[in-house]
């Protein structure tokens, strides 16, 4: 494992353990010499995650769509910032470069982009660990939605080992290590043998 791609907010948040959070989540990522992968943007958490990385002497690379980089809020001190054409592709990319995938906490853009990777997972698309970073217990309600699309079937026994949560960002990274992918996802049932 060589790089984490990080979802999270273009917004501070309202408490400061957020952004207490993705301080603590930047010098991990550093101290354990995996390369960042994010957004590209210079605001809210995500900010705050690439200048702790960068601080602590990290690599940091950053892909911004080019509408956002038109509205200036490129961060100006990445290791490499890739510009691209469109969310969709910043999406694409952002997945070709991690070896893994973390939320820490954000909005609706955050959460798109956690559950898309999720799918992609089942869909066997990748076979690359995600989790969310459960700051604050900020997640809680996500979690227990989790269980609850497990209860009601929507979500298969099988694949709630893919949906890794921890509050200390060492140990969260130290279940994508010992990550083992389920089988990939079928609809076809098998039938009985008469």
């Amino acid at each position: 494992m060589k790089s984490i791609a990080v979802f999270c907010g273009s917004s501070i948040g309202a408490e400061p353990f957020y952004k207490e959070g993705a301080v603590q989540l930047g010098k991990e990522l550093a101290r354990q010499n995996l390369t960042l992968v994010y957004g590209g943007s210079s605001v809210g958490i995500m900010g705050v995650v690439a200048d702790t990385v960068l601080a602590e002497g990290g690599k940091v690379i950053g892909v911004l769509p080019k509408m956002l980089e038109e509205r200036e809020i490129a961060h100006p001190h990445l290791t490499e910032l890739i510009v691209v054409d469109s969310m969709h592709a910043r999406k694409t990319k952002m997945a070709e470069l991690a070896d893994g995938f973390i939320a820490l906490p954000g909005g609706p853009g955050t959460m798109e982009e956690f559950f898309e990777i999720f799918t992609w997972a089942q869909l066997g698309l990748h076979q690359k660990p995600s989790g969310i970073l459960n700051v604050g217990h900020y997640y809680d309600l996500l979690i227990s939605f989790f269980k609850h699309m497990n209860e009601q079937q929507f979500l298969h026994d099988q694949y709630m080992p893919m949906f890794l949560t921890d509050i200390d960002p060492s140990s969260l990274l130290e279940q994508f290590r010992s990550y083992n992918p389920p089988a990939v996802k079928t609809y076809i049932e098998k039938k009985s043998q008469t």
